[in-house]
C-alpha cells in the first residue's frame, strides 16, 4: 500500500544517482513546458542551470512557478513532486560553481569541472527554487 515518505526519505530519493528530474514551466499562452533537468538539493532549495534562451529560460523569466517530478519507474514505484518559485541569476561565479557541482553528480568528479566550464559561461543562467510544497509517495504497488 502506498505511502509517505518523510521529509528525510523524500530528500534521499531526490538526491540518490542520476536520477533527473522532469521540469515544469508555464509558457506564454499559459500552457506546460515540461523537460528533463540535472539538478541538485541545496538545503530547503533546488538548484539547476538552464540556458536564459531556452524554452524554460524564457518561461522563468515571464513566471517563475515550477515544479519538479522525480521519480523511479521500478516496481514498487516512487515519486516525489516539488512546487516553487524559481528565482534565476546570471551571476557567473555562481553559475560556474553550481554547473560544476550538479556536474559531478551526473559525470563524476573527474569530468565535473569540464561540464562546470562548458556550462558556466554567459548565456546560462543558475536557477535557485524554494520549495513550498512536496508530494511524496513511495511503494506505490506495495
Amino acid at each position: 500500500m502506498a505511502q509517505k515518505m518523510t521529509d528525510e526519505e523524500w530528500r534521499a530519493f531526490v538526491s540518490y544517482g542520476t536520477r533527473t528530474g522532469k521540469l515544469a514551466t508555464v509558457r506564454a499562452d499559459g500552457s506546460p513546458h515540461i523537460a528533463p533537468i540535472w539538478f541538485l538539493l541545496d538545503g530547503d532549495e533546488l538548484v539547476f542551470n538552464t540556458g536564459k534562451e531556452t524554452v524554460k529560460g524564457r518561461n522563468l523569466a515571464r513566471d517563475n512557478r515550477v515544479a519538479l517530478c522525480v521519480d523511479d519507474d521500478r516496481p514498487p514505484y516512487s515519486f516525489v513532486v516539488l512546487n516553487g518559485e524559481a528565482r534565476p541569476t546570471e551571476d557567473l561565479d555562481q553559475v560556474r560553481h553550481w554547473a560544476t557541482r550538479i556536474a559531478a553528480r551526473y559525470m563524476g568528479e573527474e569530468r565535473a569541472e569540464e561540464f562546470g566550464s562548458r556550462n558556466g559561461v554567459p548565456g546560462e543562467l543558475l536557477v535557485r527554487v524554494s520549495i513550498d510544497h512536496v508530494v511524496a509517495m513511495k511503494d506505490m504497488t506495495d
